[in-house]
């Protein structure tokens, strides 16, 4: 049986020791502060795909993680009997202009080429979509299929019961133990210890306002309007956000910047203006230098494996994210799309 280290138990880090434990490998969770203590305890959760067009590997690897997000996330469920707030109930655009339109109509075109036939990209009048109503210049709306939302911190308590369920247990500590092969998962702290070690940066940490209201539109889609997601859930809330700050005082403490977005969506989504605010959170996002996911082995560390940089997008890529560091892990290969790759962030 092969042993393994995962430090961090942030998403990354759970997917993949769950893939690990299910693949039969004996598996230990180190954890330096708490489950979620990242950007993967925030509120948002949209596993929104990239706009079908210009097509690459990143994309075309996105694709296949949200379509086998269901199946992935409906086994941790069973497993350890807790729910992660999945749910693929499609995304509504508003379209400002009869450019915009246009633009869209291609974009379902591609999406026909590009989307393997299980998911759509309509264009439709804003009326006949449901759920939350937006105002939309031109009548009309994209709404996608493939759009799927996710409760972050619902999502982290299902993958500890599950892996609880297998015989894994989440420790705390900060140093990964002698022997053994060890998955690094441990977000913007993770970047920035990474490049300590190599002395320059191979990412940045991108601070992240939202908020949560007590509005209950579990059955309806979610809305991306004017740059802000707004997300009903499974519990009967709505989370709304979220900023994108390179530039701040306070990694963790909210200020105008949250405000502002949530008067914007008060004004545009009419039928939350007089929501309770529950929540306002603020945290650190890893970003690579590439902007996509990066994972490799730690140079200069044998056995060690860095999995970091999910940014906007890690919650969307971690089904298929865990499986590749899986693979890495247990073989020492994996197909690791152009882009990817830990080197492909380092100085060269």
């Amino acid at each position: 049986m092969a042993h393994f280290t995962v430090m961090g138990a942030g998403i990354m880090g759970l997917a993949t020791a769950f893939v690990l434990a299910r693949r039969g490998a004996s598996v230990r969770v180190v954890e330096r502060t708490r489950v979620g203590a990242g950007s993967s305890g925030g509120l948002v959760g949209a596993l929104a795909p990239h706009v079908p067009e210009q097509w690459n590997a990143k994309k075309a690897f996105q694709l296949d993680s949200l379509l086998m997000a269901e199946g992935f996330w409906a086994e941790v469920r069973q497993i350890g009997g807790v729910d992660p707030g999945y749910a693929r109930l499609g995304r509504v655009q508003p379209l400002a202009d009869d450019a915009a339109v246009a633009r869209a109509h291609e974009r379902a075109e591609g999406a026909r080429a590009l989307w393997q036939g299980r998911a759509e990209w309509r264009v439709v009048p804003a009326s006949e979509v449901p759920g939350l109503r937006i105002a939309s210049p031109t009548g009309f709306v994209i709404f996608d299929t493939l759009t799927a939302r996710l409760s972050p911190r619902g999502a982290g308590r299902a993958l500890v019961a599950a892996l609880a369920a297998m015989g894994v247990a989440i420790e705390a500590g900060e140093r990964a133990p002698e022997g053994g092969a060890v998955l690094w998962a441990t977000g913007a702290q993770g970047l920035a210890d990474l490049s300590a070690d190599l002395g320059y940066t191979v990412g940045a940490p991108i601070k992240g306002q939202a908020a949560l209201l007590d509005a209950d539109w579990r059955d309806a889609p979610q809305l991306f309007v004017e740059g802000i997601h707004v997300i009903p859930h499974a519990d009967g809330t709505t989370a709304i956000g979220s900023t994108t700050e390179r530039d701040f005082d306070s990694p963790d403490t909210t200020d105008a910047q949250i405000e502002a977005i949530l008067d914007q969506v008060r004004i545009a989504v009419p039928e939350l203006a007089g929501a309770r605010v529950l929540e306002r959170w603020a945290g650190l996002r890893p970003r690579s230098r590439t902007r996509a996911p990066m994972l490799g082995p730690w140079p200069g560390r044998p056995g060690h494996v860095v999995l970091n940089g999910g940014f906007k997008i890690g919650f969307g890529m971690a089904p298929k994210l865990a499986h590749l560091a899986a693979d890495l892990l247990l073989t020492g290969a994996a197909e690791i799309p152009d882009g990817f790759h830990l080197a492909d962030n380092l100085r060269k």
